[in-house]
């Protein structure tokens, strides 16, 4: 389903951010992505629906050569990916419904997206994407007025009413309490089983990707340097991946 060829991201021309990474994800896999700050995992999951463009390589969906798509092409793509942004990404002054309704903007032209018009069958999707996350009784509230979890579920909910193939998701529990991170992350993983949609989520607690993903990918420095079972991950590897 998702391929990277030979990935390297690279920063005002000098520093590097990825460095030459393969990877192959298969449809319905749950992929945890750990590493420390600056390890280039960011850089990596926004390269894939090119939020970062590489400086080397290729991005593959289904066998699609995302990195040679027109703009509109790419704009096309982008319906079937969805992202998950550690600050919520909302606008906080609309209502939880209006932010769900966000993510049906890419099968909008540009006229009915300037103008916010959706139909009917958009609104039905983005109830039922609120109800699949809790979060119903909450559609005509200012969405500043949540808590920092329930920001994280509509988010969540404005993702599933793209209607994805894939989720991307970057560090969205590093800023929530333990409690509300088991929440957030037991919503992806009843997207992940019940829709069977891929998951890559960025996260810095091992212990949150251990329990929750199929198979991690390790970076360090740009670098995959493990790819794997959740089990195999020893003390001998996280103290090379954190030193």
């Amino acid at each position: 389903m998702l391929r990277l060829e030979n990935i390297t991201v690279i920063y005002d021309g000098k520093v590097l951010a990825v460095d030459d990474v393969n990877l192959e994800v298969n449809q319905g896999e749950f992929v945890g992505i750990i590493g420390s700050s600056g390890s280039g995992k960011s850089s990596l999951l926004k390269t894939i629906n090119l939020l970062v463009r590489p400086y080397k390589g290729k991005v593959f969906m289904d066998d699609i050569d995302v990195t040679g798509l027109s703009d509109a092409q790419l704009r096309n793509m982008r319906k079937s990916i969805g992202f998950v942004f550690q600050d919520y990404n909302l606008i906080e002054r609309s209502t939880v419904l209006d932010n769900v309704l966000i993510g049906r903007l890419g099968y909008k032209s540009p006229l009915k997206s300037l103008l916010g018009l959706f139909s009917d069958d958009d609104y039905e999707r983005a109830i039922t994407a609120l109800k699949q996350v809790g979060l119903s009784e909450k559609m005509f509230v200012r969405a500043g007025e949540l808590s920092g979890g329930q920001k994280q579920r509509v988010a969540i909910a404005k993702t599933l009413c793209q209607r994805p193939k894939i989720i991307l998701a970057d560090e969205p529990v590093a800023s929530l309490d333990i409690a509300t991170s088991q929440n957030i992350m037991d919503y992806f993983k009843k997207v992940n089983e019940k829709k069977n949609i891929t998951i890559l989520i960025n996260l810095h607690d091992v212990n949150i990707a251990k329990k929750y993903c199929n198979r991690i990918v390790a970076l360090k420095k740009g670098k995959i340097i493990f790819d794997g079972r959740p089990g195999e991950i020893d003390d001998r590897l996280l103290e090379n991946l954190y030193s």
